[in-house]
């Protein structure tokens, strides 16, 4: 770093490193097979007596015997040399040979293919990475940014003078994102000690300042005024705030989340992901809290559809309507794991939780394209969340209109939402504990049904209306609490009788 005076990434540093560590083994090995005698090339002259190192024989050591003419008509004058070597076998060679392939010296290290720079990467790269990413992150005169390294000691001054021209260039900007090529060239920062070198330094001083954020995908550099980042962006919505945090046995609930139909994706539930090769194409049905914040979960079997970063908790792309192609702005929250920017365009499309979302990878780089099956809207029986005269609330199969794909399981018409605003505004004690809100949930949908059997998928996204929960604490209450029956399948019964004794 000190020698080219550019900020490197670390797998350019070990890359470095070995090709150095290799010309030094190199040049050890010819020292010492120099050491070892005169290398053999039939171009030169021996003496009997002579010791001399046979590349052609795995590089072992001779002695020659004898020196004599050959005989060939077809070639110019030449000698045969008799060589014992070190395992008291004996050879004839050429001596005073001018034109002969094996005249070209070759090297021990060069046939070694622990001396090739690109086999000790494919090799060794992961643990090398790994050790030196330790010893890079725990220097403390280094530092880092986009994944680049460089000595704190020769960074160009970013004064504060050229940081509030940076500030006043993103506000005129809407926020940004701005690169940092785009922002040097307009705030006059001079550039000619090192283009690389003062883009670097910048860089630096706008990450240490908490004023500006690196919104950024893996790979390039963008910047953002976090003053003007959506409040949604720099804080988890309240309709993702997980508020209870229960331990819960994998062994009892994976089976039965292996169960669950349709395009479950939930930002909570790593046990939900799939094994496989990522889909290119993936759909997702909104539950309520995603539905209302205007948000998809970030989860496993979709984060490689989003852009990602090294270091930038936050990053923005551009969703683009499959059917219209709108473009609009989308973050991905990868500290809290959402992606947010959708609330408008939910709006547009008249969605409802059970609506399907189906997402792919956009044309360009940093693009998402998005579409939800938008139809011409039709009036369908759809389960219906109301607020009773008690304030509690009730279920019931009214006609909506409905103008997206639906996955029957999941959906819920939300007439009037304000109610269940207010219901998300209430404190944990108004709202009661997650088991009161799962029983009441399975007492209402048990309404629904001549048989009183209420479905685990379905009883998830009920409880997602009044409070954020993962299936996976549900669905524990429902296989181990007395008040829950299992029926089979993803069938269960509630039994909320007083139990005697």
């Amino acid at each position: 770093m000190l020698e080219i005076e550019i900020p490197l990434t670390p797998i350019e540093l070990v890359r470095a490193l070995v090709d150095n560590r290799i010309k030094k083994e190199k040049q050890h090995l010819e020292k010492n097979q120099a050491a070892q005698g005169k290398i053999y090339l039939p171009k030169d002259s021996y003496q009997p007596d002579e010791k001399i190192v046979l590349p052609q024989f795995n590089w072992r050591e001779g002695r020659v015997l004898s020196v004599r003419e050959g005989v060939n008509p077809d070639s110019a004058p030449f000698q045969v040399i008799e060589v014992e070597l070190d395992d008291q076998t004996v050879t004839h060679l050429a001596a005073n040979f001018a034109e002969h392939a094996l005249n070209n010296p070759v090297s021990a290290a060069s046939e070694d293919e622990n001396l090739d720079v690109e086999e000790v990467i494919k090799s060794h790269g992961k643990s090398l990475l790994s050790s030196l990413n330790a010893e890079l992150e725990s220097n403390p005169d280094l530092v880092r940014i986009a994944g680049r390294w460089f000595p704190r000691s020769l960074l160009v001054d970013v004064n504060i003078g050229y940081l509030n021209l940076a500030e006043a260039l993103l506000d005129m900007e809407e926020g940004g994102p701005l690169s940092t090529q785009s922002i040097l060239e307009q705030i006059e920062l001079p550039t000619d000690v090192n283009l690389k070198l003062t883009e670097f330094s910048l860089n630096l001083a706008l990450e240490e300042d908490g004023r500006f954020d690196e919104v950024g995908p893996s790979g390039e550099v963008l910047w953002y005024l976090r003053r003007l980042e959506p409040e949604g962006v720099q804080n988890p919505p309240s309709f993702l705030r997980y508020q209870s945090h229960q331990t819960v046995d994998v062994s009892l609930v994976a089976p039965l989340l292996e169960m669950f139909e349709g395009h479950i994706e939930d930002d909570l539930e790593d046990n939900m992901c799939r094994e496989g090769q990522p889909d290119k194409e993936i759909a997702i049905s909104l539950i309520f809290p995603h539905w209302r914040a205007g948000t998809l979960p970030l989860c496993e079997e979709n984060m490689h559809i989003f852009p990602t970063a090294i270091e930038s908790p936050r990053v923005l792309f551009t969703f683009v309507d499959a059917i219209t192609g709108e473009r609009f702005p989308g973050w991905v929250v990868r500290q809290h794991r959402y992606i947010f920017g959708l609330e408008k365009w939910y709006a547009s499309q008249e969605l409802m939780p059970g609506s399907v979302i189906t997402l792919k990878k956009g044309q360009k780089p940093g693009e998402v394209s998005i579409h939800s099956g938008k139809r011409r809207p039709t009036r369908e029986w759809v389960r219906t969340a109301l607020i009773g005269a008690d304030g509690g609330i009730v279920f019931a199969m009214l006609k909506q209109l409905v103008s997206s794909q639906l996955d029957e399981r999941m959906a819920f018409g939300i007439p009037d939402v304000k109610p269940f605003d207010d219901i998300w505004n209430a404190s944990n004690k108004q709202r009661g504990s997650l088991e009161q809100t799962v029983m009441s949930m399975m007492r209402e949908l048990a309404k629904l049904t001549p048989q009183g059997h209420v479905h685990a998928q379905e009883l998830y996204a009920a409880v997602n209306i009044v409070r954020r929960c993962p299936p996976g604490p549900i669905l524990q209450m429902l296989v181990t609490q007395p008040w829950a029956s299992h029926l089979g399948d993803l069938y269960f019964r509630l039994d909320d009788k007083p139990q005697e004794g």
